[in-house]
């Protein structure tokens, strides 16, 4: 009995979501930044937005409380340092 693996043809999912899928003919968007961990928030916009002008960029304070939907057309941005000395006034 032969059985047949299902696989997603073209992948556009990003690589936390397992899958047996193969790249797109001639394609093979951006799914991941690692090149911009210690960047500040506006270079990560920017560039994800050069690499994939399609993606909703949502910048988010670690530790905040997300949504757990899997949503294809968005790129969280999690940030976690004080860019400036805190001050009363």
């Amino acid at each position: 009995m032969l059985t047949t693996k299902h696989y997603i043809p073209c992948r556009r999912l990003p690589n936390f979501i397992p899958t047996m899928s193969k790249p797109c003919d001639g394609a093979n968007p951006k799914t991941e930044w690692p090149e911009l961990v210690g960047r500040t928030i506006k270079e990560a916009e920017e560039k994800i937005k050069a690499d994939r002008p399609d993606l909703k960029v949502v910048i988010v304070p670690v530790g905040s409380v997300v949504t757990q939907e899997v949503d294809l057309n968005r790129v969280r941005v999690w940030v976690d340092t004080v860019a400036e000395v805190p001050k009363i006034g």
